[in-house]
């Protein structure tokens, strides 16, 4: 098994230039998200890095690395531009129109999109808070496969948000959807009868999440989230679903903070893996399990 440390490099990185930061906006959760934006001039890097493996069939496992800047336009408005990566490592594993062959590879640039976020409501000023929430991305390899494949998505999201206890306990909750246009290339010596289709796809997601994260001591915050995904092609209406959920930890300093996740998949439906001997699982799109680490740095 190959062992790859690209991705820490990344968040060395960060770390060597951005030293003398203050707290802004924290992210207390891994997945789902909060209604807070910056303040009108403010900065912030954030970096996230997931493990994703186990599709129950032959080995798999994937490194994801997403690196973003987000800048304060006002103190209602938010746009964050951020760049993707990914290492993937898959042995033994065939999926019609998914997998189509052994891959494995470092850290690659992989994608690249713009994150809008606009504060209805603050949850610190209003008692309850509310943002609408667009992510317009572009990438140019498949997040489960590795191989070549040109996406377009955008999505739509409302976030709420709600302190507690005076502002101990936070509670999350999303809801949106996102539609997806992509399209794949060729690929030469693939298995007999293997299915590999080139025409352009369309998908929507049905998208609905929810945490709740409390403070136990000076700087440090425990939770839970869950995310709920469905998703629905044309030709076959609700294609696969999912439901991920686990806990985390967050630590915000003075300077930086940092969120820990676990998120196992819990339960999931729809179409399968040849093979595949758990049948609670949708893992064609997903894995078994995921892991999250966020550092964000404000200045």
């Amino acid at each position: 098994m190959k062992t790859n440390y690209s991705y820490l490099l990344m968040i060395a990185f960060g770390l060597s230039i951005f030293t003398n930061v203050a707290n802004a906006d924290e992210n207390l959760f891994g997945y789902v998200k909060g209604a807070e934006v910056l303040p009108e001039g403010a900065w912030e890097l954030d970096q996230t890095i997931t493990y994703r493996s186990d599709k129950d069939v032959g080995h798999y496992q994937a490194w994801d690395s997403k690196t973003e800047i987000e800048y304060g336009v006002t103190n209602k408005f938010q746009v964050s531009p951020y760049i993707r990566a990914q290492s993937i490592e898959v042995a033994g594993l065939l999926v019609d129109a998914y997998i189509p062959k052994d891959e494995d590879y470092g850290l690659r640039a992989s994608g690249a999109g713009m994150e809008l976020k606009y504060n209805f409501l603050s949850p610190a000023k209003d008692d309850f808070g509310l943002s609408g929430y667009l992510d317009l991305s572009y990438d140019w390899l498949d997040k489960h496969s590795g191989q070549d494949k040109d996406s377009y998505s955008l999505e739509l999201q409302l976030l709420a948000q709600k302190y507690f206890f005076e502002g101990q306990m936070t509670w999350v909750g999303n809801v949106g959807i996102e539609a997806t246009h992509a399209d794949r290339g060729e690929l030469s010596n693939l298995p007999a009868g293997f299915e590999w289709p080139t025409d352009p796809e369309m998908e929507i997601e049905f998208i609905a999440g929810t945490g709740v994260s409390y403070r136990f001591a000076p700087n440090w915050s425990v939770g839970v989230e869950a995310l709920y995904e469905s998703e629905y092609e044309t030709e076959v209406n609700q294609e696969r679903w999912s439901l991920f959920a686990g806990p985390n930890l967050h630590y915000g300093g003075e300077k930086w903070w940092a969120t820990f996740t676990w998120f196992p998949q819990i339960v999931g439906g729809g179409a399968e893996i040849a093979g595949q001997s758990n049948h609670n699982r949708q893992l064609i799109e997903k894995t078994d399990q995921e892991f999250r680490l966020k550092v964000g740095f404000d200045f």
